[in-house]
């Protein structure tokens, strides 16, 4: 079954935008994944197209109105999960990205003006993410992190195993830095033990600068990390001991 996302969203144009390109618009073409982008003022009920309307109890902006967004995710509910992208939700996290890249695909719901009625959010039982500690014009930017962080992991998009192996968040650590030619730049030189071609040496190096990075600019992290077993916190391993040939 092929991977499909659902987007719910006030401009359908917007998608699929970037993942249209790179990794993700070749896999989308090759048909490794399906989007759909509907636009809901479609299930609007008046001549005006009317999808929000005032606060109760007051306040500056529009709410998107519950009866609006519920048909809209009539149309496209079939049990895959739904998620309502906003900043006050749960923080996106690469293990609900690799959850959500195992499954089916996602219904994503994007917001606008001040936000939706509550309503429909426990009504269906939406699970509501944020991408950030901050406030965009709309849920669309976050649904195409999200889908792009999905999208990457499906079967076959990466041709690479290894590189999704060892970035950032694979364990909670930041990922080591990386360097390629040519060896001096602007007098600065690549690390000595990456030209060594000692591949301990270099799994060794690699993790200590995970860590260090991790411990410095992530707290949070870092603690996590901390409380692993240490037997989980061996994936960045040598393919072989000694030098290479």
């Amino acid at each position: 079954m092929t991977w499909r996302a659902s987007i719910l969203t006030l401009y359908p144009a917007m998608f699929p935008g970037p993942l249209g390109h790179s990794l993700a618009g070749r896999a989308l073409a090759a048909g490794a994944w399906a989007l759909d982008a509907h636009d809901m003022r479609a299930f609007a009920t008046d001549r005006h197209r009317s999808v929000d309307d005032t606060p109760f109890g007051g306040g500056p902006g529009m709410v998107l109105r519950p009866d609006i967004v519920d048909a809209a995710l009539d149309a496209v509910d079939d049990g895959r999960p739904l998620i309502c992208l906003t900043p006050r939700g749960a923080p996106l996290t690469q293990a609900t990205i690799r959850a959500l890249a195992a499954g089916p695909g996602l219904v994503a719901l994007c917001g606008r003006f001040e936000g939706i009625d509550q309503r429909v959010i426990d009504a269906r039982a939406m699970r509501e993410i944020s991408i950030g500690d901050y406030v965009l014009s709309g849920g669309e930017p976050a649904a195409l992190v999200l889908l792009d962080a999905c999208v990457r992991l499906l079967p076959g998009v990466m041709h690479s195993h290894e590189s999704g192996r060892e970035e950032s968040f694979t364990l909670p650590l930041l990922e080591y830095p990386h360097y390629t030619r040519p060896a001096v730049w602007q007098g600065r030189a690549v690390p000595d033990v990456l030209m060594s071609g000692h591949h301990a040496d270099i799994a060794a190096w690699r993790r200590h600068q995970a860590e260090a990075l991790t411990r410095q600019r992530r707290p949070d992290l870092w603690h996590a990390y901390r409380q692993l077993p240490e037997a989980a916190t061996r994936l960045i391993e040598p393919r072989s001991e000694g030098p290479s040939p």
